[in-house]
């Protein structure tokens, strides 16, 4: 027997176990390096989505939005809302009651129900012209800044500077309207500065 063959190939295959080793521990490595990436991007991912009418792209994770998908929802909102007239209401109504969070689904009910007796009774219609909006993506609302125009018999019988308060939830990254109230006679300047401190910090 050839004992210092023997050696030599003994030693060469410790060689090559110790290189198989050390490669499989560099696979172990990538992959619980890979494994940790999963963990920490999971349920955090952003979802861009292109709106029907191509304006601008923005983003959506299942807690938030970006500016631009908030003013857009925001607007929908203000038109579903402040857009109306006795033929339209009643569907608008609807429509807006599937983007209300639960909670306030009975209350923005009841609202636009009133809304839709109230300007059939006397024949009106309101038509809001957004002019500036004001995005928070730290507290996920909008300020709607226009001119609603208010109209009765086809008179116009006002044209007058409003606010509108949109703030919304999300629940599996859909949006959902939680508020949407008249902030008119608030300061504009503090709900403008509320908007800008909370997306400094």
């Amino acid at each position: 027997m050839d004992y210092a063959r023997l050696n030599i190939d003994l030693k060469d295959l410790q060689r090559r176990n110790r290189g198989l080793g050390l490669a499989l521990s560099a696979l172990v490595l990538a992959l619980l390096l890979a494994l940790g990436t999963i963990l920490k991007i999971a349920g955090t991912e952003r979802t861009v989505i292109v709106p029907p009418a191509i304006e601008r792209a923005f983003w959506v994770t299942s807690e938030r939005a970006s500016r631009a998908y908030l003013e857009q929802m925001a607007s929908y909102v203000a038109y579903l809302v402040l857009d109306v007239d006795p033929e339209t209401i009643d569907w608008k109504r609807n429509a807006l009651l599937d983007w209300v969070v639960p909670d306030q689904h009975a209350t923005m009910k009841s609202r636009q129900e009133l809304e839709a007796d109230r300007l059939k009774r006397i024949n009106g219609a309101t038509y809001f012209r957004p002019q500036q909006l004001v995005a928070s993506e730290e507290r996920q609302s909008v300020v709607l800044r226009g001119r609603l125009r208010t109209q009765v018999n086809g008179h116009e019988t006002s044209n007058d500077t409003k606010a509108y308060l949109a703030e919304f939830d999300f629940a599996g990254g859909r949006a959902q309207l939680k508020t949407f109230k008249d902030v008119t006679n608030e300061d504009p300047r503090l709900l403008s500065s509320a908007a800008a401190a909370a997306d400094a910090r």
